[in-house]
């Protein structure tokens, strides 16, 4: 027995190997040379067992476990632990929900799964999902969403600070408003002509939509000769507006009209202070008093009433009163204490645009804040303008324009809307990069509305189907299949949902998305749309072929006979052109194949290109008309060859015509007896096609002999009825 004191190392074990007897070459039982392994350095008392045989299986995991602690084990090599790398996905500005599965490479019915217990609803595969939705959905699935907002590349005006007394003051800035008829017109030429007159004699006026008025006091004031202009409106949300105060001007032999009251409102909902000119005093009839009265209504308290609103009894015809309502205005003004700064980025409201022979596209500013020069460049909406000119309400070049002063700018690269704020930028790259952004933005909010009109029309879509509907539906398939050949104790046609496939090209890629999801929108209960293929560009030829290769795929084509201008409507796949048109090669190729293309500028008028085609493609359904009456008067058989009996129905045509190629109803009382073609039509011993009114004639059945005396025949007449979508 081996002392356990003594180690037995590699080497020891080897050497059993070399005392074995060596064979010669071909005996196959040569001794097998031992792989190292990781036993080499363990004791040999780990090794072997008491007979001096070495360890195996079991044993030598346990003796390795067993010399962990005093042994030199050799260090087991550590495991390399890949970290999870995080999913990355870009939001789409609108994706719908199988969209989305394809995007994350998820199956339909998991997400849909997930975005119920999200609390979102049972969504259907079509429902689109707005940017904010898809989201918050890929979160659920531990994916980083990438939004691309371009942040940073607009301009907004500036903060003032609430303590205005450091800035200048500023003319005033006056809208004239009221009911048509009432003197507004007037009102506005008799405050021009006094200004010409008393400081700019001779000159010639150009109109602007506002001009300049030198008051008594020296002071300016600026009216807008656009009442109710949408500009005033769209000011009072940014809490600047465009007008100071409103002159309301009241005739005193008509009263508040409806126009009275919406002036009142708007100049309410702006907090814009009123002025009342009671205009037309000097006409008889005349009832000033009337009209205070009549302004309590509307919430409107003039001072002598113990209001607070100031109220003047003028004569814009005569110019009566002219001076006492100017002198009010200043008053009102003063009070304000109207101030701007003239310095900083110029911040100006858009009065009108328009495109003028000899001057191009100009636009009228009222200067808010800053000072407009010449060259300088302003932003508006979607549109900017390096300043190339400016004239005042007079005509004459004005080389800068201080706040409160109303222009006319020349130098847009596109005509502004009305109401919008023009604000100045440094340099002209900075405000294409402006507009840049907010056309982007725009085009994002109108893809919001959208994908709610579509999430509308779709949930109404699949909801909209009822029983009874459907049962006309199956119905009207049951007598087509009559007259095709199918009888009812045949196996019949499964249903079949034909599809209309769509290849969409358009200009630009916003384009192109409109169009796929105006398409989809479309009801498709009896026939789907198939938009196998959307793309930037115009029609090519490999879009023809890809064409050519959708209808090899198509199903059952209809017969229907629904009338449609449209060329090559049955066709079962069309090839669209939005805003692009097709080459000289796609056209040769896709009238060889009898491809239809169509190329449209105007979204209505393709959808309902679209919408003639898919009605196409759907099954014609029939309506019965009874044309003919008959009614049995005698049942009697008919003898055939070999003995057999047919029953005959003797009738009388009570009215009508009956045909012997047409259905009949066999009615008695109100039950239906029989429906179907009849079998044979006589007239006498012969047979015959028609019987007319007042004619006796025989009848007989397929398979129905079960007739009575007094039993009601009508002849059918179907009449294809025109198919709609919905």
């Amino acid at each position: 027995m081996p002392d356990p004191d003594r180690k037995i190392h590699k080497k020891s074990a080897i050497d059993k190997y070399k005392d074995a007897p060596t064979k010669k070459v071909g005996d196959n039982n040569k001794p097998r040379t031992r792989r190292p392994d990781s036993t080499d350095s363990i004791d040999g008392d780990g090794l072997f067992d008491e007979s001096g045989h070495r360890k195996r299986g079991k044993n030598v995991r346990l003796a390795l476990a067993q010399s962990e602690e005093g042994g030199d084990r050799r260090t087991p090599r550590k495991r390399k632990v890949r970290s999870k790398k995080v999913r990355e996905v870009v939001i789409p500005d609108a994706v719908t929900v199988s969209g989305l599965a394809d995007l994350i490479h998820v199956r339909l019915d998991h997400l849909q799964r997930v975005i119920t217990n999200m609390g979102m609803g049972e969504l259907h595969h079509d429902y689109m999902l707005t940017p904010e939705d898809t989201t918050a959905i890929v979160l659920e699935f531990d994916i980083n969403p990438i939004i691309t907002e371009d942040k940073g590349k607009d301009v907004q005006p500036r903060d003032l600070p609430d303590d205005m007394s450091e800035f200048p003051l500023r003319p005033p800035v006056v809208t004239i408003m009221g009911h048509v008829d009432h003197g507004k017109t007037t009102l506005l030429d008799t405050l021009r002509k006094s200004s010409i007159v008393d400081s700019e004699a001779g000159g010639i006026t150009q109109h602007i939509g506002a001009f300049a008025v030198t008051l008594p006091s020296g002071q300016r004031a600026t009216f807008l000769d656009t009442p109710g202009h949408a500009a005033f409106s769209n000011m009072r949300s940014r809490g600047a507006h465009m007008t100071d105060l409103v002159v309301l001007v009241v005739s005193a032999d008509d009263g508040v009209m409806p126009q009275t009251a919406e002036a009142i409102e708007h100049a309410r909902s702006a907090d814009v202070p009123i002025i009342v000119a009671i205009n037309k005093c000097d006409k008889p009839g005349a009832n000033p008093q009337k009209i205070r009265e009549g302004l309590l209504k509307y919430g409107v308290q003039v001072e002598d009433m113990g209001g607070d609103v100031q109220v003047v009894e003028i004569s814009a015809l005569k110019g009566t009163g002219i001076e006492l309502l100017v002198e009010n205005i200043v008053l009102l003004a003063e009070v304000l204490d109207l101030r701007a700064p003239t310095d900083g980025p110029v911040e100006a409201a858009i009065i009108e645009s328009q495109s003028e022979k000899g001057r191009g596209l100009s636009a009228s500013l009222l200067i808010q804040n800053g000072s407009l020069s010449v060259g300088d460049i302003i932003v508006a909406g979607q549109s900017y303008c390096r300043i190339r000119s400016m004239t005042n309400d007079l005509g004459k070049a004005v080389k800068i324009a201080e706040p409160g002063t109303p222009v006319s700018a020349t130098g847009w690269k596109d005509l502004p809307e009305a109401g919008q704020t023009a604000i100045q930028v440094e340099s002209e790259s900075l405000a294409k990069e402006i507009i840049e952004n907010r056309i982007g933005k725009a085009k994002q909010a109108e893809t919001l509305k959208q994908i709610q009109a579509i999430n509308a029309k779709r949930l109404v879509s699949h909801e909209e189907m009822s029983a009874e509907r459907e049962a006309k539906r199956r119905y009207a398939q049951e007598v087509y299949r009559f007259y095709k050949g199918l009888r009812p104790d045949h196996p019949q046609e499964k249903d079949f949902v034909p599809t209309l496939r769509v290849l969409v090209k358009g200009d630009v890629s916003g384009t192109v998305e409109a169009v796929v999801d105006c398409l989809q929108a479309l009801p498709q209960r009896f026939v789907h749309i198939d938009v196998v293929a959307h793309a930037v560009g115009p029609i090519t030829e490999s879009d023809i072929q890809r064409a050519r290769g959708c209808t090899s795929e198509s199903g059952k084509k209809s017969t229907s006979s629904n009338s449609s201008n449209v060329p090559g409507v049955h066709s079962d796949v069309v090839v669209i052109g939005f805003n692009v048109k097709a080459d000289k090669k796609a056209q040769a190729l896709a009238k060889s194949l009898d491809i239809p293309i169509e190329t449209h500028r105007i979204i209505y008028r393709l959808l309902e290109d679209i919408r003639a085609r898919m009605v196409a493609q759907l099954e014609p359904e029939y309506e019965e008309h009874a044309r003919g009456e008959a009614r049995v008067l005698q049942r009697f058989a008919y003898d055939l060859k070999r003995g057999k009996v047919a029953h005959i129905a003797g009738c009388r045509v009570t009215s009508g015509i009956f045909y012997h190629d047409r259905r009949v109803r066999v009615m008695r009382g109100d039950q239906i007896m029989y429906q179907g073609l009849l079998a044979s039509l006589r007239s006498g011993k012969e047979q015959t096609t028609e019987v007319s009114k007042g004619q006796e004639c025989g009848m007989a059945f397929n398979k129905f002999e079960d007739f009575k005396e007094g039993d009601v025949i009508f002849s059918l007449e179907s009449i294809e009825k025109p198919r709609k979508l919905e």
